[in-house]
This record gives C-alpha cells, structure tokens and sequence, in this order.
C-alpha cells in the first residue's frame, strides 16, 4: 500500500493534547497559556507537561514575562514544529488517503 507508513506519525505531535496545542498556534502563531487552557480545556499541570514536552522536541518556544505584576507564559510555534505539524499532516492523509 503506498503511502500508508504507521512509522511517519510523529508520536510528540499525535497525542491529543499536543496536537490541539500545535494546530492552534498553526493559525494564531502565538498564544498565552490562559488562552490555550481555556480553548483546549485543559488544567493547568495538564497543559504544562505537554508544553514541556513540545517545547523539548524543539516545536513550540516558551517565554516567561510578566505584565504588570502577574506572569505571563506565552508559546509559540517554532519553524521546526510548523514543519514537523505539516509531516504529520502527509502522514495522516497517507494513511487514510489510500487507494
């Protein structure tokens, strides 16, 4: 069957919580962590597992700030995690897409 290889799945991006923070920030670029919490109905100790995780592999960027005297946490995708969203993407659609 060509096209079809389980093996291209990337399992950093497969899991579901890292892929709904991936293809979120596919469009928004950036977002703070209160906005991916609440659009991916996360807890807190949830989400940040899986940023760490994202943000080792080298696919999503991570900056500590505050505004005013609260702290901001905001992630963005990096040019290797776009890259790495867009090989998952032919790899799913390898993997349905077969004839």
């Amino acid at each position: 069957m060509s096209g079809f290889n389980i093996q291209a799945i990337d399992d950093v991006i497969h899991g579901r919580l890292r892929l709904g923070i991936v293809a979120y920030l596919v469009g928004a670029g950036t977002a703070d962590f209160a906005t991916l919490k609440a659009h991916l109905d996360a807890t807190d100790g949830n989400l940040s597992v899986h940023l760490r995780k994202l943000e080792e592999a080298g696919y999503v960027g991570v900056s500590k700030s505050f505004r005013g005297r609260k702290p901001l946490t905001e992630v963005s995708l990096t040019e290797s995690g776009r890259q790495a969203f867009m090989n998952y993407l032919e790899a799913m659609s390898g993997l349905v897409g077969r004839k």
